[in-house]
């Protein structure tokens, strides 16, 4: 008896379970849980970005002291004050200990900062692709949805007499979905194309004409003559051939 209501129980538990599993609900919320990582992980990023910046300041300001105590050493030298010429050498020392700490905390920051971007990007990306897998996943399962309540429905015309027509329908629906999804195939094919057909040129025209204005500045060739120039050269031969 325990182990027939113990069967009943997981029955039960494994139904509701299964009806909560909803892929849409699912995936949506994933998609959701992706989303809501960004801002936290921008707040991470600026804390360390933070911690490089101060890091840069502290640098900067021993520099400055650095200067400074060093040109007082020199004053008091040729001043004769050997006594507060040793004085500031301390203090020269200890700035020189500072700023190398400093410097090694800043590279060490920098890393960090660098490794948190390449982090950063590479989540960026897949959070992209997880997007667009899940987009499309929801499709098919919408898609999938439909075709089942057509299905339902061409299995009451069935059973009314009709399966004809419903063989029918089916094919045709078939038919207008394959030419559709070949349609749309091949229009963003055609797009996609050429876009990278028009920024392939436009690169090229970009770096050809980069090429051409530092051969110029190193003087390997001449400078085009500007239109209003020619024009103006045109204009003077005219003048004396007439």
């Amino acid at each position: 008896m325990w182990k027939r209501l113990s069967r009943m129980m997981r029955s039960f538990v494994g139904f509701f379970i299964s009806a909560a599993e909803n892929p849409e609900i699912i995936l949506e919320q994933n998609l959701r849980d992706m989303n809501d990582q960004v801002p936290r992980m921008n707040e991470s990023i600026a804390m360390v970005k933070a911690n490089v910046t101060l890091l840069e300041k502290e640098e900067s300001k021993y520099k400055t002291d650095l200067a400074d105590i060093t040109a007082k050493v020199k004053a008091a030298i040729q001043g004769g004050r050997d006594d507060l010429a040793g004085s500031f050498a301390m203090q020269l020392e200890q700035v020189r200990s500072a700023l190398a700490r400093n410097q090694g905390q800043l590279a060490t920051a920098r890393a960090a900062f660098d490794k948190a971007m390449t982090v950063k990007q590479a989540f960026l990306r897949e959070k992209e692709r997880k997007t667009q897998e899940a987009l499309g996943a929801i499709r098919d399962y919408h898609r999938a949805q439909w075709q089942k309540k057509v299905a339902d429905a061409m299995e009451q015309f069935e059973v009314a007499g009709i399966s004809q027509t419903h063989d029918e329908m089916v094919r045709r629906i078939e038919e207008e979905t394959a030419v559709n999804e070949a349609s749309m195939e091949m229009a963003l094919g055609n797009v996609d194309q050429q876009k990278i057909k028009i920024e392939e040129e436009a690169e090229k025209m970009r770096a050809s004409e980069l090429v051409k204005q530092f051969k110029v500045e190193m003087g390997l060739v001449a400078p085009e003559p500007s239109a209003t120039a020619e024009k103006t050269i045109g204009g003077k031969e005219a003048q004396k051939t007439s």
